[in-house]
């Protein structure tokens, strides 16, 4: 059951016009709802923080952010860890056409109208994927933008021509294949969990996904955004960007290379900033969620 519509009122500040306006929501966002699909939202923060908008990945869900969100509390930000298409059990659709990046920013976009019309907007992995498309197709709706790990849609396609992140991204390919990725996670588990240590994982966070993704019935329409990208249009991806960016990357991120990070800048006009976390595995949200909360900061301060 979709939560109340919560009533908000606009403050500005120092003469900002209302899109920039501290909003005031009364009551907490439990979920949203959009085209007949229900997503869960963590909301968590003083209730007039400026809304900071948290996506996570795969295979993560809201939780990847319980080490970020209390710094980001404690600074007076309100944050809204929302469940991606695919993941939260309201919104698992079938075809992998449902799936395309043009709806899972449609899907961020409906949630940011709820506290007012803009915010923040952070993401991790396909969550950074998806927070370039809502900065890109709805600029209105993001006041500043960090992806971390993920570049530009534009850019990590051309890296894979530009650098070796063809050869990084051979999972990619692996979760495209209809049935076998699902029975390769099943069957051969200790294989499957093993190659998300190798890539930094750690193991408290390998059984969070067992519990969160594979018990909780998610695995199969998780990785729908894997399965739709053959589908989506690559001109859809050759979005600029006008909000204050931050890009956060780290080096030993086995899955993304810095080529993607270093470039991405090209498809911002507005401030760009690359963050890099020397010694830091892909998995920055729970690794070294500290840095990533001053990183955050930083962009959003501005």
């Amino acid at each position: 059951m979709r939560s109340p519509r919560s009533r908000s009122r606009p403050e500005c500040r120092n003469g900002r016009s209302t899109r920039w306006c501290t909003v005031r929501t009364e009551r907490r966002i439990s979920t949203v709802e959009r085209d007949g699909l229900v997503f869960d939202v963590l909301d968590e923060g003083p209730l007039d923080g400026e809304p900071i908008v948290l996506l996570h990945g795969w295979p993560d869900r809201p939780t990847t952010w319980r080490e970020v969100t209390p710094i980001l509390n404690a600074a007076g930000y309100r944050t809204l860890a929302k469940d991606r298409r695919g993941f939260a059990p309201g919104a698992r659709p079938r075809r992998r056409r449902d799936y395309r990046l043009p709806e899972l920013a449609a899907d961020v976009a409906t949630l940011i109208d709820e506290v007012g019309g803009s915010a923040h907007v952070v993401g991790h992995d396909w969550g950074a994927a998806t927070a370039w498309a809502v900065a890109g197709l709805h600029p209105d709706h993001v006041r500043t933008l960090t992806a971390v790990s993920v570049a530009h849609p534009a850019v990590f396609m051309e890296s894979m021509l530009r650098s070796n992140q063809l050869l990084k991204s051979w999972y990619m390919a692996l979760f495209n294949l209809p049935v076998l990725p699902e029975l390769l996670v099943r069957t051969l588990p200790e294989w499957f969990d093993r190659q998300l240590v190798k890539g930094g994982m750690r193991p408290e966070d390998v059984a969070r996904f067992r519990h969160e993704i594979i018990e909780e019935g998610a695995l199969a329409s998780s990785l729908g955004c894997y399965r739709a990208v053959l589908l989506t249009d690559p001109r859809v991806t050759r979005f600029r960007v006008s909000a204050p960016t931050t890009m956060v990357w780290s080096t030993d991120d086995v899955a993304l290379g810095r080529w993607g990070a270093e470039h991405s800048e090209e498809w911002v006009d507005g401030p760009f900033e690359l963050v890099v976390l020397d010694g830091v595995s892909h998995w920055i949200p729970t690794e070294d969620p500290e840095a990533l909360a001053d990183a955050i900061l930083a962009r959003v301060a501005r």
